[in-house]
């Protein structure tokens, strides 16, 4: 079951096309990458399923219906903008969403209270945000996110300024959303924790998209790559668009970067390369990282994380 579908999706801003014609769905304990530079419209489409702003034509479906406080409840969004009232402590300002969830002050309490225990911050659950690190307001935060348990969790650049130590905390915590059955949707420009974590991605350009699908076939939109150690001939192999010599060895031998054509796999080559008898040391493929696909897909001009 789709627990969010977005269909023909556009906004304009004035003249500005912020979103163009996106469509993709998220399923029940799916992690979706939703993927794009700084300006490529992951916020703004965020913003239309939260019915923050409202598309100027396409449609946007949450569990069967359009974005409204119907299903507040069953929603939990943790913004790229960060801020909480400094004033309230962590465990009220966990309530305190957890009403605006419909939920009620004793569960909110009660499950926000499991939440700081998790993250390690059940010792300062009466102090002030205002008095906490930024790291630890942040989880305070992510918290709030997901007090009500949601059925569709959307994090906005979740990683962003986050410590290695709470990263890895964030990447737990969408796992274990996705095991109880929830459909994660994550915006970033950080290829790493995409790569770790999704099921499927959308690579978003300009507002438009540029690919969707998994991480296995992302990579497949590029022309894979081998290292290997040979003898010359293997330039002539059917398959290879470009062998180039890295290093010269003794007795006609040669480190290769090899490029192969769009269509054939390294399993392809290194058999034609057994049936012509060509000599190999070493022969190793070399699989596209998320970070190139993006830069190939999306174009180097996007400011991405490394």
């Amino acid at each position: 079951m789709s627990v969010l579908e977005v269909r023909d999706l556009t906004k304009r801003f004035g003249d500005v096309l912020a979103v163009d014609d996106l469509n993709f769905a998220v399923g029940e304990g799916e992690i979706f990458g939703f993927l794009g530079g700084n300006g490529a419209g992951k916020t703004t489409t965020l913003r239309m399923v939260l019915d923050i702003i409202r598309p100027t034509s396409g449609t946007i479906t949450v569990l069967g219906s359009s974005p409204d406080r119907r299903n507040t409840a069953a929603i939990g969004f943790l913004p790229e903008e960060r801020g909480l009232y400094a004033q309230m402590s962590a465990i009220e300002t966990i309530v305190y969403f957890g009403k605006l969830k419909l939920m009620s002050g004793i569960d909110a309490k009660k499950h926000g209270m499991e939440l700081l225990e998790r993250f390690d911050l059940a010792d300062r659950a009466k102090s002030n945000i205002g008095d906490m690190s930024k790291g630890m307001a942040q989880k305070v935060q992510l918290a709030c996110a997901l007090v009500n348990r949601p059925q569709l969790l959307m994090l906005d650049e979740p990683f962003s300024g986050l410590d290695p130590v709470n990263q890895g905390l964030l990447e737990d915590e969408i796992l274990r959303a996705s095991q109880r059955g929830a459909a994660v949707m994550f915006s970033t420009h950080v290829m790493q924790h995409a790569e770790r974590l999704c099921d499927r991605l959308l690579l978003l350009r300009k507002g438009r998209k540029r690919f969707e699908g998994t991480l296995e076939q992302a990579r497949d939109e590029l022309p894979g790559r081998i290292s290997a150690l040979a003898t010359p001939e293997i330039a002539g192999v059917p398959g290879i668009s470009a062998a180039t010599v890295r290093n010269e060895a003794h007795g006609g031998w040669a480190e290769y970067d090899i490029r192969l054509d769009q269509g054939y796999s390294a399993e392809q080559v290194l058999e034609s390369c057994t049936a012509q008898g060509i000599r190999l040391r070493r022969f190793e493929e070399r699989r596209p990282s998320l970070h190139e696909v993006f830069v190939q897909l999306v174009g180097s001009d996007q400011e991405i994380g490394s």
